[in-house]
Formats: structure tokens, sequence, C-alpha cells
């Protein structure tokens, strides 16, 4: 038999693609050894940061301080404590918080150099990322303790009056009046408020600065001083908001200062600073008080008053003496009047923990939750030696910042205490609802953009955390003893 080569070839070929047609002749048939498919990997869940956190401690390790930890809200259970936000329920429109620009304070601020003195200023009053945004200042009417010396706006000699108020002027705050502009120049819409330490001499029942009494006979004469005040910085370009008649009326031991009776007071703006106010068609508010919360029969005596009241746009307060609460009380007892909270001094022997603890539990969050308007720390400066001072003035007092030399500057505990709040909440804010958390003392507010802000001081010694809630979702998040976050969301 012959072997043919070309025929075997042929053949092996046809009967390879038979095999393959069997083998693909059916979709049902079985296939041994099917593919392993890959598995499927589930890709991470993304936690969206939703709420923005800035940090104090008690230790200094941080200062309002932005954290990167993500916050996201979600529904995941916990046991912790929470924080529940309610913007349904609305309190009190917020005006501003800020410090008491002293003329001492101008003094030391006028010693940095040009460069160094224009970026504190844009800092404090400046909307930027590195600015705090203080949108309110408290101003005094002449020299007060934290003046270098007494004055008042109508200083003359022994025995002379001026009745008409020819020799008025305000030239010895000419330096004052010059910041206030450069203040307006970064934020014209921050609020003024202007308080007097005392009336001229000419005016009082003792030769002194320090103590006595407004004589009766000059209320008509003293008022027009305040509508004079008031025109002739209008006339510089700065609009002050608000007047106190006096600052802390019942304490007459300062340097300058003036005793006026809750009394006293109610008569003064019913016979002279209210309708000098009306005669001159001004808008400016009257605040009663100015003074501490021990006692607040003295804002009431003067509420009560049927012809004082309607004058009276509201109190304000300090907290040297009494319970925050105070504020609640009056507002309660006359709630279409407003109450105020404007100054509260930090020692130079205080401590940072203590002091940001205190405050921020007290001047922010406490005056907040008892329905204040404003929270104004005293003093925004001063120097090394915690001047400059009148003769008897306060020599224990410590600005928000310290001046240190002409291009150099130190930010003090009131600095922080001011900042939590006045970064974030702007004039035109409205307190919200949020309960009450044992150590975590907190305080909400919605914002004119419609951003919420909390903030929390943990009043206890020990890490606490707990969760922010609002709208059926929460964060958790944790903070240590003593120290406070304030934290932001849309």
């Amino acid at each position: 038999m012959k072997f043919n080569l070309k025929n075997t070839i042929k053949a092996f070929c046809c009967m390879v693609v038979v095999l393959a047609q069997v083998k693909c002749s059916s979709s049902s048939d079985p296939v041994e050894n099917p593919p392993i498919d890959p598995p499927v990997v589930n890709p991470p869940v993304e936690v969206t940061k939703d709420v923005d956190f800035w940090l104090t401690k008690g230790n200094q390790s941080a200062l309002l301080e932005k954290q990167s930890v993500i916050l996201g809200f979600g529904t995941t259970a916990n046991t912790y404590a929470n924080i529940e936000v309610k913007d349904t329920q609305k309190y009190q429109t917020i005006d501003g918080f800020g410090y008491t620009l002293t003329g001492g304070s101008v003094d030391v601020i006028n010693q940095l150099n040009a460069t160094k003195r224009t970026a504190l200023l844009q800092e404090l009053f400046g909307s930027g990322e590195n600015a705090i945004g203080v949108s309110y200042i408290r101003i005094s009417i002449g020299a007060s303790d934290l003046s270098a010396a007494p004055f008042t706006y109508n200083d003359l000699a022994t025995g002379e009056t001026d009745l008409n108020l020819d020799k008025f002027s305000l030239e010895k705050d000419k330096n004052l009046i010059a910041m206030l502009k450069e203040i307006l120049a970064i934020n014209p819409k921050i609020l003024i408020l202007a308080t007097p330490w005392s009336a001229p001499i000419w005016m009082k029942d003792v030769a002194s600065f320090k103590g006595g009494k407004l004589k009766p006979e000059y209320y008509n004469v003293y008022a027009k001083y305040f509508v004079k005040y008031i025109q002739q910085m209008k006339a510089e370009g700065i609009t002050i908001d608000a007047v106190t008649p006096q600052n802390e009326p019942l304490h007459d031991g300062n340097n300058p200062s003036m005793y006026m009776s809750a009394a006293d007071q109610a008569s003064f703006i019913k016979n002279g600073l209210g309708p000098a106010f009306k005669a001159a068609n001004l808008s400016v508010k009257i605040i009663a008080y100015d003074h501490n919360c021990d006692n607040p029969n003295y804002p009431k005596t003067i509420l009560a008053d049927a012809d004082a009241s309607p004058f009276v746009d509201g109190s304000a307060f300090h907290l040297y003496a009494g319970d925050i609460s105070a504020l609640t009380d009056v507002y309660n007892s006359y709630p279409t009047k407003n109450v105020y909270f404007t100054e509260q001094w930090t020692s130079s022997d205080g401590k940072f923990d203590g002091d940001l603890k205190w405050h921020l539990r007290n001047v922010i969050i406490g005056s907040m939750r008892n329905y204040s308007k404003n929270a104004l720390e005293w003093n925004l400066a001063n120097n090394a030696n915690f001047g400059p001072h009148t003769d008897g003035g306060c020599e224990m007092c410590k600005g928000a910042i310290t001046i240190t030399s002409n291009n150099s500057f130190e930010r003090n505990v009131a600095y922080y205490i001011i900042a939590h709040a006045s970064k974030f909440v702007p004039m035109g804010s409205t307190r919200i609802e949020s309960n009450s958390a044992g150590n975590l003392q907190n305080v909400a507010f919605i914002t004119p953009s419609g951003s919420k802000v909390l903030i929390v001081e943990n009043d206890g010694a020990a890490t606490e955390t707990f969760n922010i809630k609002f709208n059926g979702k929460w964060v958790t998040t944790s903070l240590e003893g003593g120290s406070v976050g304030t934290y932001t969301w849309k």
C-alpha cells in the first residue's frame, strides 16, 4: 500500500473541524472546567466631611486650630450623649461679639509699626480666613480707667460752667477717632456702644473725676452733652449705635467714675436723655444699668417707670458679681426689652485654662443662653505692664492682645474666648435650640447664610465623646476636659 502524505494531512484537518463543531454545537452542553469569575469587591464607603471643627485646648496645644478630622452625618447608633440642635426653635438675634476699645488700647496698638498695626486690625476686624471678625465694640465717652489720664470732652477750670457746651471738644480722643475710621473701613457694619465713666466735673456734686453724683440741675445740659457727642462723631463718619448712661453706676471708687442710683438713672433718662434724643431726632439706643448681675432690680426699676421705659431699648450687664441667669430674670419680666452683656475682664494673675472655661461657660455660652444680643470682653489691648491706666484705674486688667514691641504682639486668652464666637457667628445670626448635656456647655446659632454653628465647652476634667444631632442624623466627636470647640455645617 502506497502512503499518501497529502491525503493524510487532509483527513486530519477534517477531523479537527468536526470535533470543533461538536464541541460548540449547543450552548446548553456542559462545559468542563468553566472559568472562575473574579470576586466582587465593594468600594470603600466614603464619609463626607459635613462639619468643620475649630479647637482650643486649655493647655494651649491647640489655639483656634481647624481640625482635619472628617466629621460626617450618619445614623449608626451609639450610646454617647447627644447635643441636639433644632433650627425650628429660634430665640434672639445676635448683634455681635467683641471688646472695649479703650484709649489705652489705641495708644499701645499705635506703638506697632505700620505693617504690624495694619495686620492686627485686619486680623481683629476683617472677615478673611485669618481674621476673627469682631463685629461689636464698646468705647468710652471721655476717658475710662484704662486711659492714660482721666478727662471728659468739657473740662473747665474750677468754678467755671459751660451751659451751652461751647467748649465741648473731641480733641483728646482724636487717636481713638482715627482708629475707629480704620476699623470702619475694614468692617463698615460694626456696631459701636458708647459709655461714659464720668460727667464733666463741673456737673457733679464733688470736684473730682472719681465718685460723686450728677446734679439734677445739669440733667438737660448733660443730655445735650450726649447729643453733641453723637452728632460730632457722626460728622467724623462714626455712627454710635447705642449708649449707656453710666458705666457701673454703683461703683464710685474707680477713676473716673460716678454714682447713679436706679431712681436717678430713671429720672435722667425720662427728664433729660430721652427727650433730648427725641428732639434731636436720634435713633441711638439707650441701654440702662451696665453693671453686675447681682442687682437685676436696678434695670427693673427703670423699666417699670412708665415715663422712662419708652426711651429704653434694654439693659446691660457685667458679671463681677451675681449669676448670668439674671439676664433671663430681667428678660422674662420685660420680654419686649433687650438684654446685653457688655464687659468682663481677664486678670493678669489668671490662668489660661481656668479663664477659657469660665468665660466660655458664662460670657459666651451663658450670656447667649440667657437672651443677650452681644457678648463683650473688656479691654482689647495693653502693654506688658497691663497699662496704660489712670491713677487708681485697673492695674490687673489683661487685654486680649499684649503689645510687646513695635513689631510684635501676643494673643491672650480673651482673644480666643471671643474668637470662638465672632469668627463664626456674624451680626444678624439667630440663636437656635440646643440641649444641655452634662459637662458639655453649649449654644447654637443659624447664620444669615443658613450655616449652623455650635459652640461647645467641656467643663469637666475628662475627655467627653458625644454626638451632634441635627435633622435625624448625627456626627460623633470628642473634646478634652477644659477644651472648646466650634462646629459649623450647612
